[in-house]
């Protein structure tokens, strides 16, 4: 009885160590090459405007008047929502982590800007775990809402 028990906690603290390590690393495979961010991941927890994935896919936004208007009003829409914070910014890219309150899981979002089509592309995906059960859909419904503001 002993070694059952012995086993499924060395199980459970496995288990916690790996969403631990999962929660801590910086993804390698974030960023943008030719216009195009990360394809989605083969877990159900991130939703993205670039994929033909139904589940998964979210509508781009249009631009404000210019690209330099629409890059500041997706910074002051992500402070808004707060909980992030900026890991990379360039003209038309910007990479910032989200810290749930809960648990501190960290979420990758992304959000580039297509100049030849004037839409903002999003990506959001969550380091840990299988599911993310809905937050990065929200996340983007409620960036959405700030934004359009």
């Amino acid at each position: 009885m002993k070694i059952l028990g012995l086993s499924a906690l060395i199980i459970v603290v496995l288990f916690i160590a790996l969403l631990i390590f999962q929660n801590v690393s910086t993804p390698t495979h974030l960023g943008h090459k030719e216009g195009k961010l990360a394809p989605m991941p083969d877990k159900p927890n991130a939703v993205s405007s670039q994929t033909d994935i139904v589940e998964k896919r979210v509508e781009p936004l249009p631009y404000k008047d210019s690209a330099g208007e629409t890059i500041s009003a997706v910074i002051a829409t992500l402070n808004t929502m707060g909980s992030n914070e900026f890991q990379a910014q360039e003209s038309h890219y910007l990479y910032t982590v989200f810290t749930t309150a809960t648990l501190h899981f960290h979420d990758d979002v992304e959000v580039l800007l297509d100049d030849q089509t004037q839409l903002v592309h999003f990506r959001s995906q969550s380091r840990a775990g299988r599911s993310d059960m809905g937050v990065n859909r929200k996340r983007y419904e409620q960036f959405k809402a700030l934004y359009s503001k």
